[in-house]
């Protein structure tokens, strides 16, 4: 399977709580609800599709609790997230959590993600849980990352990809601005991010087009 990673964040790179105020306070964060002024119909309707081609999600253990406190009690007959959230297999990497009562769930360590990863499916997608995101990212097991991008500085909280680990190359294959000014960008890995020395504008690559 294909590991995707999806995450929301602000212009400042900020992923902490972007959902509510009081959606994640943790370190005295205040500033929560971030991305939900800009959330369009095509936000949604984009969001909707990426989740349509997951086999299963991945989250570590604080995720999947925060999660498992309010999907299944997300009644909303329209909402087009709300059965796929809680059908879909969840595998979460912890060592730590005994109960797993949002079901179906499989609790795994971080060294058994590579098993994972070769059984086959379509996507086992992260959402939130950036640290174990950033942790498969530098163990290189990251096939593809999306990001929405709102349009706002937060300016205080959790950013993405704050631990410190290897520089991986990311290739551009998907963009989109919303109308509200969310930018919807997907990446592939590529590997080692490749490093150069400005030398001049002659040594530059051609643009396209």
């Amino acid at each position: 399977m294909k590991v995707t990673l999806t995450e929301f964040v602000s212009l400042d790179g900020v992923s902490q709580g972007p959902g509510s105020p009081d959606e994640d306070t943790t370190g005295g964060f205040t500033r929560g609800g971030w991305l939900t002024p800009h959330a369009d119909a095509r936000f949604v309707e984009a969001a909707a599709h990426w989740l349509s081609l997951a086999d299963g999600l991945l989250v570590g253990r604080r995720t999947y609790e925060e999660f498992a406190a309010a999907w299944p009690h997300i009644t909303d007959p329209d909402d087009p997230f709300t059965e796929r959230m809680n059908g879909l297999p969840k595998y979460v990497v912890s060592s730590t959590l005994t109960e797993t009562p949002w079901q179906p769930a499989t609790v795994l360590r971080l060294d058994e993600v590579a098993d994972l990863k070769r059984k086959p499916g379509r996507e086992l997608q992260i959402h939130g849980s950036a640290r174990l995101g950033h942790a498969l990212l530098d163990a290189g097991l990251v096939d593809a990352v999306r990001l929405v991008v709102a349009p706002t500085v937060v300016g205080a909280g959790r950013r993405l990809f704050e631990h410190p680990g290897r520089a991986v190359g990311m290739r551009l294959v998907g963009h989109e601005a919303t109308p509200t000014g969310m930018l919807l960008l997907e990446y592939e890995t590529t590997g080692d991010a490749p490093v150069a020395t400005y030398t001049g504008a002659s040594e530059l690559p051609p643009t396209s087009g």
